[in-house]
């Protein structure tokens, strides 16, 4: 499934007031998650975003959701993450932050973003082991019940 970034920062640079407690906080539940189900990126993808929230100081990292649309169910959303919420995961990937809710997570888990270049289209690409069916068009997926 594609869908269009926004922005990204290394994690590593964190200039806005977001409580560190919160942040730790979702550090330990995206730790808290099996191997196999992490999320995890690309060395073009974390390229591609280091690149894209550069001069960003206000951006976290990359915000990756999911949200109900199209034929099928689901699409993705993604944008610059400015804030970190109660139920968020945050999943460091050598040092571009991947930052998710939970709901959305369920959907996504053992994911990896990659960033693609195909002729004149560059597109981040979320290769999503979950997903059951998607439309014609690529814009919205289903995925299988969790076990």
């Amino acid at each position: 499934m594609t869908a269009e970034a926004h922005s990204a920062q290394p994690a590593t640079e964190t200039a806005t007031a977001v409580d560190p407690a919160r942040i730790d906080a979702a550090r330990a539940r995206a730790r808290a998650v099996a191997d196999d189900q992490q999320l995890a990126m690309t060395d073009a993808a974390r390229r591609h975003l280091e690149q894209t929230f550069r001069g960003d100081s206000s951006a976290l990292g990359l915000r990756l959701g999911i949200k109900k649309s199209g034929c099928s169910g689901f699409a993705y959303v993604m944008d610059a993450a400015r804030e970190v919420d109660d139920n968020d995961l945050w999943f460091d990937c050598d040092g571009v932050a991947i930052i998710t809710d939970q709901d959305s997570f369920d959907v996504i888990r053992g994911s990896t973003l990659d960033y693609v270049v195909e002729g004149l289209t560059r597109m981040l690409h979320v290769n999503n082991p979950n997903i059951e069916d998607s439309c014609g068009c690529g814009e919205s997926f289903t995925v299988r019940d969790p076990d």
